[in-house]
């Protein structure tokens, strides 16, 4: 009986092939950013509620990676929290 040769064998596709850090995630976790929807609060150093959820307890700005908030969102963001810090807002 002969084998069947492993070199040109066909993988299985589950989805534990697919993790690896230097490969793109199929776009299932992406989500769109929560301050470029219709209807979005308006980002302001006054507004200390909405600053207050893109802060850690330590008092550290969330990346944009966990909050999925846009770049150019997230740099508003750090401007406005940086303000509201100083005036001793937050």
């Amino acid at each position: 009986m002969k084998r069947k040769s492993k070199k040109f064998q066909k993988r299985s596709t589950n989805s534990l092939n697919k993790l690896s850090l230097f490969q793109k995630n199929d776009g299932k976790f992406s989500k769109k950013c929560p301050l470029s929807i219709k209807n979005a609060p308006i980002i302001d150093y006054k507004n200390v509620n909405l600053l207050k959820k893109y802060l850690s307890d330590n008092g550290k700005i969330i990346s944009s990676k966990i909050t999925s908030v846009s770049y150019n969102k997230q740099k508003k963001l750090t401007r406005e929290i940086k303000k509201a810090k100083i005036l001793g807002l937050v």
